[in-house]
């Protein structure tokens, strides 16, 4: 048990949050996470309410633990995943941008946890005036959408304008013990993690797309690319990205009508209704419409890579200790792995003598061994997950 403010708000045994990612967070991951001890997030951005409220009775099938789902308040369906959220009394829910104060004051009223996702100090400080419960900072090493301002850097910030009003969790760069002293030494309460989690055996990403980010061990090539939604997003740079960075405005056409009619397909939309929109769009330049039509169509980019398993015709959003990854141990394994480093960390560090700046005799490396080395003594792929 490490306790913080933190474990104490949501009930869980480590100070670890599994992130929502899209396509990644289904009931399996998420029960996992939380069976092993942490507090995983359901994905709900990119699930229709009824398809949602399945994937809320599986996870509870999975687990007598605490667990929360994630959405977007600006989506159509928000205010049912509200009612889902409440009439099966889930613990906590986590959302980003375009937050709403009716939705927020409802989900309070009913002792429902809020766990906004910031990347700034002013956002934080909002996120607190409208009621959030707790915090996850967001730093530039994140994946996904994600700010300009280091982990390192913006959690301490944030902490310090906060003055510990609510439990705080850091996001971005984070995959083992020693990260999360890290960020305990920030000041924040524990730890969130996407890209982590997403490679693990219980994460449903089919092996093909798990090999390119295990496969990835260069950082300059996980970018911030505007290119997708007109969003900051942090992804690897593959062949799918790349052919999107350098498409001409006809190329962009066919990416638009394609992302169109495979969203059509998945929400029920009239194939009519949006190539009007579409031809609406590029008939008047309104570039800003475009890239809200990318927008809803990026979701079906990720899913190309996430769900079908071609890591090359899609896009791969990842934070940048995806280079620094090359194992897929369970959930469990993994957050035993994490709690064993952190607490030899913090031993370590305890022998620390500022006066003379010593440190005990015992060997760090003895004391503290590779997260991996406690799971896996070898890594390596597994075919078979």
């Amino acid at each position: 048990m490490m306790a913080t403010k933190l474990t104490a708000l949501l009930g869980c045994r480590y100070p670890i949050i599994q992130t929502a990612m899209g396509w990644v967070s289904d009931p399996v991951l998420t029960a996992a996470t939380s069976n092993a001890g942490g507090f995983g997030f359901l994905a709900g951005a990119t699930i229709p309410a009824d398809k949602m409220e399945a994937n809320i009775l599986e996870t509870k099938a999975l687990t007598d633990k605490g667990f929360g789902v994630n959405f977007h308040m600006y989506q159509p369906n928000a205010r049912d995943i509200v009612e889902l959220v409440i009439k099966h009394k889930i613990k906590a829910v986590s959302y980003s941008r375009s937050p709403g104060p009716s939705m927020i004051e409802k989900l309070k009223k009913a002792g429902v946890i809020c766990m906004p996702t910031v990347g700034h100090v002013k956002h934080a400080k909002k996120a607190l005036l409208l009621g959030a419960d707790a915090i996850t900072i967001q730093g530039s090493e994140g994946g996904g959408h994600t700010g300009a301002t280091p982990t390192s850097m913006l959690v301490p910030e944030i902490v310090d304008a906060l003055s510990g009003k609510v439990p705080l969790a850091a996001a971005g760069g984070f995959k083992d013990g020693r990260g999360l002293v890290a960020a305990l030494s920030y000041g924040a309460d524990g730890i969130a993690m996407g890209t982590r989690f997403l490679l693990t055996k219980e994460s449903p990403v089919p092996y093909a797309t798990k090999k390119a980010y295990l496969d990835c061990t260069d950082p300059s090539l996980i970018i911030t690319s505007k290119k997708v939604d007109g969003i900051p997003q942090r992804m690897i740079q593959n062949e799918f990205l790349t052919l999107l960075e350098q498409s001409s405005l006809l190329s962009k056409v066919k990416f638009l009508m394609q992302s169109s009619l495979e969203y059509k397909s998945f929400t029920g939309e009239s194939t009519l209704k949006l190539f009007k929109s579409l031809c609406s769009m590029l008939l008047n330049n309104d570039q800003k419409r475009l890239t809200a039509f990318m927008a809803a169509g990026a979701p079906m980019f990720i899913q190309k890579a996430m769900v079908k398993g071609h890591p090359q015709k899609g896009i791969l959003p990842s934070g940048q200790v995806a280079a620094t990854i090359n194992d897929l141990p369970s959930c469990h394994d993994l957050l035993f792995a994490i709690a064993h480093e952190a607490e030899a960390t913090l031993r370590q560090l305890s022998n620390l003598s500022w006066g003379s700046i010593h440190v005990s005799a015992k060997s760090p490396q003895k004391d503290i061994p590779p997260a991996s080395m406690i799971y896996n003594k070898e890594p390596s792929y597994e075919k078979t997950l």
